[in-house]
């Protein structure tokens, strides 16, 4: 996972306002010296900066090259002293310095909660140093984590504890201090604590956080902090309560990171589950395709691509699908999604549902009769067809969804008015059906990898079951004339299903 960069963002109830991130030194020294100029700024070539005054780094992050003075760095984190802590008389020790008051501290509680520019100014600046692997490797060596868990248990301001979380999350992202930081005294127990802030900001660098751990070497012991229920539960609070954008990213990112660490899955998997994974889960995407939709069109949305990416995830997980395939909202939104009319604009979305309905069809057999009579839905599905032909995985799983809902078509007593429909429907769809097939052609020569044979078995039996559909019109359709009351069909209608049955039949997969 990337290295953060400090954002100024105030979040409250679920809104976000972002501010210009702070000014740094350099930045202060220019302008100053602009003024003095009278605001003209005059260019010296032949003069360097003073090597004895090293700048602070700009707002971006910072690469492995950039040079500090390593006693810069010190001062940063000696302004980020609460006044009075044990941690102060520690740093001043181990600097053999004397003990001094922090500049921008006065007495008692003016230290902790009314940090203003100059501490947040300095923290900004170590958040971004974090992000550089010798920098941080400094600033473990000189107390850094001693002073951040000493600021996120005097302070109450929500912007003291961002920053001092988002350095957190910088350190994190290098693997050589994840066991030193996870070992570190009191540091796990208070990022567990952290996760019960209500502000968003300060959640979104506790998850951020999170998910780079849970991708180090210390995953396992992080995961068994996170065991407790009354944790797990509140996590689940959060996705299915939070409004926004960024802290949702950040806690899905953090839950697909559980499920992408096999080790951290076994542990956390099973209790999540218990405490309503699956069902806030679907909850969150029926609450998102609702607010997106608008009459029957979807915008497009990050939010609905990264929760819609996650039950994609899910669904692969043989101990989720089974859960998934009970749900009937669950169904019902993909439906919905499924029988959108203009759906050229949502293919991402599109790709994920089928991939999703193929893997929960297959321990819900008892939702092929329900799909397979819902003749928008089999039109939606044939649409889809055209939309996923470059996206291999998407392919293949509308191709392992369509001979279960054509077989059991092909099987159900349709009259003659639904088996009309479906003809029609097919009739409607056959471009989409052959230009498919003829632009994924196998050559023979090649053996066939597994994937190809599960996916050449999914089209000749689609192929299969929709010839038995075919010839039971076209024969029921000969048949007309007998009766006075029937109307035969047109001739060149009967003739684009013979062609069409012809296709099927001798297409040489």
């Amino acid at each position: 996972m990337a290295p953060g960069a400090p954002r100024e963002y105030a979040l409250e109830g679920g809104e976000a306002a972002q501010d210009e991130a702070p000014e740094s030194p350099q930045e202060r020294e220019e302008a100053s010296q602009r003024e003095e100029d009278g605001g003209v700024e005059e260019a010296d070539d032949d003069e360097e900066a003073p090597t004895h005054l090293p700048f602070a780094p700009s707002s971006e992050l910072l690469d492995d090259t950039t040079t500090v003075d390593p006693s810069y760095t010190i001062s940063l984190i000696r302004q980020l002293l609460p006044q009075g802590s044990n941690v102060e008389k520690e740093f001043s020790v181990k600097q053999c310095a004397p003990d001094e008051k922090d500049a921008n501290s006065g007495n008692g509680e003016s230290a902790q909660p009314d940090y203003k520019d100059p501490w947040e100014e300095c923290g900004c600046i170590l958040w971004d140093l974090a992000a550089s692997k010798p920098q941080a490797e400094l600033m473990m060596n000189n107390l850094v984590l001693e002073v951040l868990l000493a600021n996120l248990h005097v302070t109450q301001s929500s912007r003291v504890k961002e920053i001092c979380l988002g350095i957190l999350g910088n350190l994190a992202c290098h693997e050589s201090l994840v066991n030193v930081i996870s070992l570190h005294n009191g540091l796990t127990a208070t990022v567990m604590d952290q996760l019960f802030l209500d502000d968003s900001a300060c959640l979104s660098e506790v998850f951020r956080f999170l998910a780079a751990v849970l991708r180090t070497s210390v995953s396992v012991s992080w995961a068994e902090a996170l065991l407790p229920d009354e944790i797990l539960s509140r996590v689940l609070w959060i996705v299915g309560n939070t409004l926004n954008s960024t802290l949702l990213e950040k806690v899905i990112d953090f839950l697909s990171t559980i499920i992408d660490n096999q080790d951290v899955t076994a542990i956390l998997l099973q209790p999540l589950i218990k405490v309503g994974l699956i069902n806030h889960t679907i909850s969150l995407l029926a609450s998102e395709i609702e607010k997106l939709s608008n009459e029957g069109k979807l915008d497009r949305s990050d939010s609905l691509d990264l929760i819609l990416n996650f039950v994609e995830e899910l669904s692969a997980i043989d101990s989720c699908s089974g859960v998934m395939s009970e749900s009937d909202q669950l169904i019902q939104v993909l439906e919905s999604i499924v029988k959108l009319p203009d759906k050229f604009e949502v293919t991402t979305y599109c790709a994920s549902v089928v991939i999703v309905l193929a893997n929960i069809l297959a321990d819900g057999k008892h939702i092929v009769p329900r799909l397979s009579h819902d003749l928008p839905f089999m039109e939606g599905l044939f649409d889809i067809l055209a939309l996923v032909s470059d996206d291999n995985q998407a392919r293949n799983a509308l191709w392992c969804i369509l001979p279960c809902l054509l077989a059991q078509a092909q099987q159900m007593d349709m009259n003659s008015s639904s088996l009309e429909q479906f003809v029609s429907l097919l009739l409607g769809r056959f471009t989409h059906i052959k230009d498919d097939l003829e632009s994924h052609r196998v050559d023979k020569k090649e053996e066939l990898t597994a994937e190809d044979a599960y996916l050449k078995h999914g089209v000749s039996a689609s192929l299969r079951a929709i010839c038995c559909v075919m010839e039971r019109w076209i024969v029921e359709k000969s048949s007309l004339g007998e009766d006075e009351d029937d109307a035969p069909p047109t001739e060149s209608t009967v003739e684009d299903a013979r062609h069409l049955l012809n296709y099927c039949q001798n297409y040489d997969l």
